[in-house]
């Protein structure tokens, strides 16, 4: 009796199981996972056009990182990042870091800046033209990085599909009380996840990049908050004049704005 019992319980239990597998873990049929590749690349194409067509916003960026220690353990760091973007010559980002650290990174169509308010020493070298120029001159000349730039960039609609190897569609979900149409995609270095609003306004309301071939597989991510896509846009915003007794120092390349900021290793 307690056998039969038993076995009763077992079927249960797995049955319960089938029904609270997530859907990754469920069979799909090739005709399912390329409908679910369709959607999701369609997704992220509106999202990658509306951007890349948006002559000017503002949006504030809560993100956290990983930084994997000699241990194994995985320390989190995280900054609030706030970015005004005016197009074609105009770029603004205002970063605390969660330890206090802030610094400027301003771009007037002329030159670049980074501007560190604690230490007052800035960094300034001449690049005319747009913003995008001064962001691969940013980042492939002066070695410098500036996690997140793709979504300033008006090539977006170019460059996201050919990072990607694979993509699904996940599930309708909310952030932030926004409906969002959540996607994953695969890259040869890293995965991600994006939650984009629906809606005629298809703007990312949160990302998640897994860096697989890294130890630890550490993540990144980040939340948008108040989007507006008619900031008052001022000159001055975009103007930096040194503040008194401001030492200029040269470019530093991997360190500022580097999204693993600083290493907690070795009981550091």
């Amino acid at each position: 009796m307690i056998e039969v019992r038993l076995e009763v319980v077992m079927a249960w239990v797995f049955a319960l199981l089938l029904v609270g597998m997530p859907v990754s873990a469920q069979q799909t049929s090739p005709t399912d996972q390329n409908k679910s590749e369709q959607q999701a690349m369609a997704v992220l194409k509106r999202m990658a056009d509306f951007l890349s067509q948006a002559q000017r916003f503002s949006v504030t960026v809560d993100i956290g990182f990983d930084t994997v220690q000699d241990s194994g353990q995985k320390i989190e760091f995280g900054e609030t990042r706030k970015i005004l973007l005016s197009r074609p010559d105009h770029l603004r980002i205002d970063t605390t870091k969660r330890s206090g650290a802030e610094d400027e990174v301003i771009f007037d169509g002329k030159n670049i800046t980074v501007f560190n308010p604690k230490e007052n020493v800035y960094a300034m070298e001449a690049r005319p033209g747009t913003v995008d120029e001064a962001i691969a001159y940013f980042v492939n000349d002066l070695d410098m990085r500036l996690p997140l730039a793709e979504l300033v960039n008006s090539n977006l609609p170019k460059m996201l599909p050919e990072r990607v190897r694979e993509a699904a569609y996940v599930e309708k979900s909310s952030i932030g009380g926004v409906p969002c149409d959540h996607i994953a995609l695969r890259g040869d270095q890293a995965d991600m996840q994006l939650w984009i609003a629906e809606g005629d306004k298809p703007l990312p309301q949160r990302v998640v990049i897994t860096y697989k071939r890294e130890d630890g597989r550490p993540q990144f991510w980040a939340n948008f908050t108040e989007w507006n896509l008619a900031p008052k846009v001022r000159d001055s915003l975009f103007a930096f004049t040194p503040p008194k007794g401001a030492v200029k120092i040269a470019f530093s390349p991997r360190q500022m704005m580097q999204p693993g900021g600083p290493e907690m290793k070795g009981g550091k």
